[in-house]
């Protein structure tokens, strides 16, 4: 499979909104809340944001459902997976 590359034009953040929804979610809730100590600290504390992110927390446009759900459910067959986030 062959993927193409489609690059957001400079200034226009608007042209990915998931992207720029997670990144609103990922800075409101986790990096403007915390103080990190150190390089291991802020790792760990994004790891637990990103396990809560998919396994925990229900999402609005999957009708109520978890990312993790969601893909569980596509490897069956039933729905397509979707993506999961990653930390930056």
């Amino acid at each position: 499979m062959q993927i193409e590359w489609h690059y957001i034009a400079p200034g226009k953040p608007q042209q990915n909104g998931f992207v720029e929804s997670f990144n609103g979610r990922l800075r409101d809730e986790c990096l403007k809340e915390t103080l990190f100590t150190s390089l291991s600290h802020a790792r760990q504390i994004l790891a637990d944001w990103q396990e809560d992110y998919n396994t925990v927390r229900p999402h609005s446009q999957l009708n109520g459902r978890t990312l993790e759900q969601v893909a569980r459910q596509g490897s069956r067959g039933r729905l397509r997976a979707a993506p999961v986030a990653n930390s930056p």
